[in-house]
């Protein structure tokens, strides 16, 4: 019968994974330190090299050995002198001596190349030009809404009259015609007072005498 395929990601056994191998630490080199600091002689002022800071195996029989600075300035700042041999039976060497900055050293940034900062530059003129348009562009919508609302008040004061009409137009008819209705009964009551005047003035005059 023919077998399964194997699940994706799944590893037969017997095989091991391999962690990386670590370079072994040359105990001669690590021994070494003295002749280490006669290689700082060269470059470093009198007094700027402390005692030793540390070391690390770079690969098999090569060794970086690594001193305290005393320079003024240069915080975390280390000495490293990065030894070697060629093999078991072999006397060490130097192959590099040099000042290195430490986790919490004051650095300068990292070297951009010229035409990457033109570009960043050229980049950041472009967005500021067209902010700016932008920005014109509603300082001219302003303008316009201005110039509207002066025109509307410019024409009003040229055609009150229109202003006027309007305002009549507004009158509510129902009130007219409820001033219309009072004026019409005070005539009334007027009438009706006449009359009552008119009674009384006829019961007053005595009755004529018969000749």
């Amino acid at each position: 019968m023919p077998q399964d395929a194997p699940e994706p990601g799944a590893v037969d056994e017997g095989v091991e994974e391999t962690a990386a191998i670590e370079p072994a630490v040359d105990e001669v080199l690590l021994g070494s330190v003295q002749f280490a600091r006669a290689a700082l002689v060269g470059i470093a002022p009198a007094g700027t090299v402390g005692e030793l800071a540390g070391s690390r195996a770079e690969e098999d029989h090569v060794l970086s050995l690594f001193f305290a600075s005393k320079l003024p300035g240069y915080p975390d700042w280390r000495w490293t002198v990065t030894l070697a041999r060629v093999d078991e039976e072999s006397e060490p060497t130097v192959l590099e001596v040099e000042l290195l900055p430490g986790e919490t050293s004051l650095v300068a940034p990292d070297w951009v190349p010229w035409s990457e900062r033109l570009a960043e530059y050229q980049l950041a003129q472009e967005l500021a030009a067209a902010t700016a348009a932008e920005g014109d562009d509603d300082d001219e919508d302003l303008d316009d809404e201005d110039e509207d609302l002066d025109d509307d008040e410019h024409d009003d004061d040229e055609h009150p009259e229109e202003d006027d009409d309007d305002d009549l137009d507004e009158v509510d008819l129902d009130d007219v015609t409820d001033l219309d209705d009072h004026i019409a009964d005070d005539d009334e009551l007027a009438a009706a007072a006449e009359e009552i005047d008119d009674d009384e003035d006829s019961d007053d005059e005595p009755p004529s005498e018969g000749r």
